[in-house]
């Protein structure tokens, strides 16, 4: 009796969906040499001629917006020589000495030019900077100067109050003790005569004086004092203030005086000068090209 086929089960069915599955992605994820499947491009003479002028182009018209600027033309000359050296660097073309020398000539001067605007703006910073620095220093010492001299005004006024209050409350009890005095009636029946009650009016009326005099002089003392402290304090506060009148008033020349921008006139005409280089080496090549071209 012959044997019959086995009937394939789900799970067979299954084993091989697994398996071709597996060699669908090992298939998918197998990396492809880019470089077998597709050639490199390589830029045509004009691509490479198209890209330095559009690049010259950009860079002659690039605008710096954040001061300092010097702190950006290192970066600007580096990407300016980049250019420069991509396009010299072509296959597609063969630069001669005379672009080279010419290239070389535009980027001395333009380096020169971006140095004195580096020197010249380097040299206002540093001097707006220390005219800051010393108008706010100025600032300090005379709020130092208020300070030390309400300090001084409140001490000298204790003192005074201190001195004062002593002397008039001697005032006072001499005041009283010579009322006193003439309150007391004299007489032969009275314990005291008219004769020692004036003596004694006397001398109390002149120790009174005597104190009084003390206290005016000590209130001038101190008024002369104050008033010693107080011309001092505007003698030195008004030079202060000069000072700090002058010190914004050199910042204020100091910025509108020199102008100071991010040297786009020399960057653009540097740029427009390399791009003439360009274009002058070009005409030199296609001259060279129909000289050397044999005739129909």
């Amino acid at each position: 009796m012959a044997s019959q086929p086995r009937a394939r089960t789900p799970r067979d069915f299954a084993r091989r969906s697994e398996k071709a599955r597996r060699k669908a992605k090992s298939e998918r994820t197998r990396p492809i040499d880019i470089y077998r499947t597709q050639e490199k491009h390589v830029p045509t003479s004009k691509e490479v001629v198209d890209r330095t002028l559009n690049s010259l182009s950009r860079l002659g018209s690039q605008r710096f917006a954040v001061a300092p600027y010097y702190e950006h033309f290192d970066r600007w000359l580096l990407s300016l020589r980049t250019v420069l050296s991509e396009f010299e660097s072509s296959p597609a073309l063969a630069v001669d000495d005379q672009f080279a020398k010419e290239c070389s000539q535009v980027l001395s001067d333009i380096e020169l030019a971006l140095k004195e605007r580096k020197v010249k703006e380097a040299s206002r910073d540093e001097a707006i900077q220390k005219s800051n620095q010393n108008l706010l220093d100025a600032r300090t010492v005379l709020s130092q100067t208020e300070r030390e001299y309400t300090a001084k005004a409140r001490e000298l006024a204790a003192s005074k109050e201190h001195a004062v209050k002593t002397v008039a409350s001697r005032v006072g009890k001499l005041r009283e003790e010579l009322n006193r005095i003439v309150k007391i009636r004299a007489g032969f029946l009275r314990g005291i005569s008219k004769k020692a009650k004036a003596q004694k009016e006397a001398e109390a009326s002149q120790r009174l004086d005597s104190t009084r005099s003390e206290l005016a002089k000590i209130e001038y003392s101190f008024a002369t004092e104050q008033e010693k402290l107080q011309k001092e304090y505007k003698g030195r506060r008004r030079q202060i203030l000069e000072q700090i009148a002058n010190y914004e008033k050199e910042i204020e020349n100091l910025e509108a005086g020199s102008r100071i921008d991010d040297a786009l006139d020399a960057r653009r005409a540097g740029c427009d000068a390399l791009m003439n280089a360009v274009n002058a080496f070009l005409e030199r090549s296609q001259a060279t090209s129909e000289t050397t071209s044999p005739s129909p």
